[in-house]
This record gives C-alpha cells, sequence and structure tokens, in this order.
C-alpha cells in the first residue's frame, strides 16, 4: 500500500536530517533528565534512532533481547514489558518538547502502536494524543485494604503532627524565634488575610507489580507514574499493562519530611487561620487559585508544580533530580547524599522559591534534593535572620510586598546528619513569567 501524502510528509521530511545532526538531539535529550534516572529509557531512545537511522523497524522481541537483556524465548503475548517501555519513553519525549519547544530543528517521535521513532520537523503536529477525556470514564481500579490503610495512616499522622505542634504552641508559649519569622514577608503574606493554607507534601505515588498467580509481586516507584491516573492512562495505552500492574492507592513521603513540617507548622499557627494539609498527588488547579500554597518534600516530588517553580527560574533539573543547573553560569550544584558513605561527609542542597499565585495567594516552595537539603530549608524559612539576608542580597525593598524569589543553600553534612550550611546562590523572578502559560500545561487537572 502507498504512502499519503500526509504520511509521505511526516516519514520523509524534505530536509532529512544527518546523522550528526540526530545524535545531537539524542545527546541533549539525554542529557536534560527528561529520561530520568534510569538508563533503559536512553538506552532504548539512541537503540531506536539507530534503528531509524538504519531504515529498519524493530520487532517487540528483539527490543525485548537487544535493550532489556531478555533471551530468545521471553514470550511478548504474555509479558507487556517492551510495550510498557516504549509507552513510557512516549511520554517522556512529549513532555522533553513541552519543556524545551525551541531546543532543535528536528523533534524525535513515537507513533502510538509502534516501535519506531518518526523524525519530524519543528513545528510538525504532533503523533500523540491526550487520554485525559477517557479517563474521566475510566473505571476505578482495584484497591487493597492493606494499601488504604497506609495512606490513611499517613494522612493521619500529619493530622497528628499539625494538631500535636499547634497544641506545643499554645501551651509552652510562642517562641520568640516564630515571631519574629512570622513577621518576615515570606510568611506575612500568607498569615494576615483570610485565604486558608494548603500544605502540600511531596509524596511519591507506589503500584503494585503483579506475578503469575495475581498476587503482589513487588511495588514499583516511577517518576512518569505519579498518581492513579497516570496508572488509568497506561492501561489504556497499554492493555496488557492492566495484567502486570495493579493501583494500591498508596504513597510515601521521605523520612525528612516530617522534620520539615515540624519546623514550618508553628509559623503557621494564627487565630481564625485554616491549615490543610494533602498530598502532592491529590493537589489540582482550584487548590492552587483557593489557597496560599505551601510546598514541603523533595525537588523531585514537586511534580505537578515543577513548571511553575523552574518556569521563571535561571535553575533547571540536571542529569538527574539530584543535580541542579544554573543556565546562566554553567555552575552545576550536585548532590551527593543519595547514596552516603557510612562516616564520610557529604554534600546536599536545598531550594526555597516563592511567588505570587493567581490572585492574592502566595506559593512557597521548601524543597532539598535529599533529606538534608529539605530539612536545612525548611529551618531557613522558619528563621527571620536568614529570611532577611536572601532579602538582602536580593536588595529588596523593605516595602515590596510582591515576593517572588528563589534561594538555593549547600548543605554539608556527616553520617546522614547536616552540620552547616551556605547560601550559594540567589535570583529575583518574575511572576510574568511564572504563570504565563495555561496551569493544564504543568499537568493539572
Amino acid at each position: 500500500m502507498s504512502e499519503s501524502a500526509e504520511d509521505q510528509s511526516r516519514n520523509h521530511p524534505h530536509d532529512s536530517p544527518d546523522q550528526e545532526s540526530l545524535n545531537k538531539v539524542l545527546e541533549h535529550i539525554s542529557s536534560s533528565g527528561a529520561l530520568g534516572r534510569s538508563k533503559v529509557y536512553a538506552k532504548l531512545l539512541a537503540y531506536l534512532l539507530q534503528q531509524t537511522q538504519a531504515g529498519t523497524k524493530p520487532k517487540e522481541i528483539e527490543i525485548a533481547m537487544d535493550v532489556l537483556g531478555r533471551s530468545a524465548d521471553f514470550d511478548v503475548s504474555k509479558d507487556s514489558l517492551v510495550r510498557v517501555y516504549v509507552y513510557q519513553l512516549r511520554k517522556k519525549l512529549d513532555k522533553y518538547y513541552r519543556d524545551f519547544p525551541d531546543h532543535s530543528t528536528y523533534r524525535l517521535s513515537i507513533p502510538k502502536g509502534q516501535y519506531a521513532l518518526t523524525v519530524l520537523t519543528a513545528g510538525s503536529p504532533a503523533t500523540t494524543t491526550s487520554a485525559s477525556d477517557a479517563l474521566n470514564k475510566a473505571s476505578a481500579a482495584k484497591r487493597f485494604s492493606f494499601a488504604n490503610w497506609c495512606l490513611s495512616f499517613i494522612a493521619a499522622l500529619l493530622a497528628m503532627t499539625l494538631l500535636y505542634t499547634l497544641t506545643q504552641e499554645r501551651s509552652d508559649g510562642i517562641r520568640t524565634e516564630n515571631v519574629a519569622a512570622r513577621q518576615a514577608s515570606l510568611w506575612r503574606d500568607v498569615l494576615d488575610d483570610q485565604l486558608p493554607i494548603l500544605v502540600v507534601m511531596g509524596d511519591y505515588y507506589i503500584f503494585g507489580e503483579l506475578n503469575e498467580l495475581g498476587d503482589v509481586d513487588r511495588m514499583i516507584r516511577d517518576f512518569s507514574i505519579n498518581s492513579s491516573q497516570d496508572l488509568q492512562e497506561l492501561f489504556l495505552a497499554e492493555r496488557e499493562a492492566r495484567k502486570q500492574f495493579i493501583d494500591l492507592n498508596l504513597n510515601y513521603l521521605p523520612e525528612g519530611s516530617a522534620a520539615a513540617l515540624a519546623n514550618i507548622v508553628p509559623l503557621l499557627q494564627q487565630e481564625g487561620k485554616r491549615v490543610v494539609v494533602t498530598m502532592m498527588s491529590k493537589l489540582n488547579t482550584a487548590d492552587l487559585k483557593n489557597n496560599h500554597i505551601v510546598y514541603i518534600g523533595y525537588v523531585s516530588g514537586l511534580d505537578k508544580l515543577q513548571g511553575l517553580v523552574f518556569a521563571s527560574s535561571k535553575l533547571q533539573i540536571g542529569r538527574t533530580y539530584d543535580e541542579l543547573f544554573n543556565r546562566q553560569s554553567g555552575d552545576i550544584y550536585s548532590s551527593d547524599a543519595g547514596l552516603p558513605t557510612q562516616n564520610a561527609p557529604f554534600r546536599d542542597y536545598g531550594l526555597l522559591t516563592t511567588f505570587p499565585g493567581t490572585g492574592s495567594n502566595q506559593v512557597i516552595i521548601i524543597a532539598g534534593t535529599r533529606d538534608a537539603g529539605l530539612m536545612h530549608t525548611a529551618q531557613a524559612a522558619a528563621s527571620a535572620a536568614q529570611l532577611a539576608r536572601i532579602r538582602e542580597r536580593l536588595s529588596f525593598p523593605a516595602d515590596d510586598t510582591e515576593l517572588a524569589y528563589e534561594a538555593l543553600f549547600e548543605v554539608f553534612g556527616f553520617d546522614r546528619l547536616d552540620f552547616d550550611a551556605n547560601l550559594v546562590y540567589a535570583n529575583r523572578l518574575d511572576p510574568g513569567l511564572i504563570w504565563s502559560g495555561e496551569t493544564r500545561n504543568f499537568g493539572l487537572q
């Protein structure tokens, strides 16, 4: 069957890219961090590009053997591993081109139902479509009672932490440093009105992998699947995935989140002020409009807020979520706190960001690449002296009421404990750039 004119235009562009140009595109995608921490996606993309350059389309079993290391007897009819990886890679490529729309003359795309790359020229129509409309009609996934208990326990624990801290504040008296920090412009903007405060914890969505008997064999964390909705989208795109994975309705929080929350909660005590704690996986667009937002968690847990946080920033995610890159200076801030050696020093980073919301609300981001950075940033956010130091470095006038800035702390630790930190970077943000796009571009519903 001959190709249509549209197919010929899409698959055989007039300006055929040379091998060097495509290799540069591959290198930029791999180094941008868009493919996540797993090396499998970079390997799969390089393999598909190599096949495209050779003019061949690999079979599912060939990908399983050449990329995923499976043997020749791997049964692709019973195991959807290849389809899942290709689906996830397609999503990662789509996100990459949303984040870097003007980076290259050429765009790599994986058409649905295929295991081959299509090379598009800049401005060509995307080959994938959203399944959000179908998601609204999808039936609820199966839940495990144990998973529901875990989620309820986390929510109850956070609520008890909030209640306990506020009660302690009332019974022990308000500490002097909390009073001073509340008067700092960072917190004054969220306390001196009637808008409720929504504390958003950076949680991580966990789903289950089923064995041949239909029992949960192990739990999986994938940075491209951050909610039940994302998993349902996978199920819609890949039918076999429903037989392999299951929604456990389970989330977890980093260890440092509790310590960071304990530093911040005392600042939020205010007569008549409503404070609610929720998970990032539950955040929606209405929340951003109707509340002051205080995010507490890892940089990798920003999820739906990541696009907003870095929209006006000079920083961007590096090769992994443990690395931040300064696009202006070229500085690389790389944490080695993820795998600290016992009785050895380590370096971590913490990010404090604030900017106005879409209305009269304010967004405050308290994040770290790992626990040490997160906990120090929370301490800095609760310190009037450190907040004043940031304002002084940025030369904010005393009467400036619309705060928009970011500050990066370098945290030094030893054997998982932080003992020193420096303010290594601070930058004013442009709120106009942050909200120039619609919130749906950042994955909010």
